[in-house]
């Protein structure tokens, strides 16, 4: 029996994914400063938010409120958990390292010594799938928490598309500091977008609604 071609296969394409994401770094690195890469990091961060969801949700709403805002919250606050426990899950199981000159990286669970997936990329392409499919609800959302804000401002009109231009710098900036191959990006992004979805079609708070009720 022939060996199959599939190890050797995916072994190229580990290699040529290794070698993109090492000339990516080498050629960047000397150019963009670490201060604006680190703080890409911390701003898709999950340590700071799903702490700042879960206090948005615990101390600005009603335990028994049905509001939109609520609804709103609760949906997010769902996909970070969802989030989280995909990422965890795939990293234990494909178990990639991370890039020999990662340096400098507070871990935070044992999982994060795992590179496949990114799980930066994954949360930041999660919020903007998320905020694209709930533009409407943000942006009334805005209105109520600040009446005199405009609401034909270009920030109400454009708000999902910052926040998927952020998403997209974010994720490049995993590369880019040697955090992450392109391939864990990759697979993040496409991740973080299906639990978008998911939140949006099956997990929505409003699907079980008659549990708030």
């Amino acid at each position: 029996m022939e060996p199959s071609a599939h190890p050797s296969l995916l072994r190229r394409l580990i290699k040529l994914d290794a070698a993109v994401s090492l000339h990516l770094y080498t050629f960047f690195h000397p150019i963009l400063p670490f201060s604006l890469l680190k703080s890409l990091e911390l701003s898709g961060d999950g340590r700071l938010f799903f702490p700042i969801t879960l206090s948005i949700l615990l101390f600005n709403t009603p335990p028994t409120s049905t509001t939109p805002a609520t609804i709103l919250l609760l949906n997010l606050l769902i996909g970070s958990i969802l989030d989280l426990l995909l990422i965890g899950l795939t990293k234990h199981l494909i178990q990639r390292p991370r890039p020999v000159y990662n340096k400098n990286m507070f871990l935070s669970f044992a999982v994060d010594h795992w590179s496949f997936p990114s799980g930066h990329s994954s949360r930041v392409s999660f919020i903007a799938t998320f905020c694209s499919f709930y533009s409407h609800q943000i942006a009334d959302f805005w209105l109520v928490k600040l009446p005199n804000f405009d609401a034909h401002s270009w920030i109400v009109e454009y708000f999902a598309l910052i926040v998927w231009l952020w998403a997209g710098i974010t994720s490049a900036s995993r590369v880019l500091l040697g955090r992450h191959f392109v391939l864990d990006v990759v697979a993040g992004v496409l991740l973080g977008v299906l639990e978008g979805f998911l939140v949006f079609r099956v997990f929505n708070v409003e699907n079980f609604s008659f549990w708030l009720k």
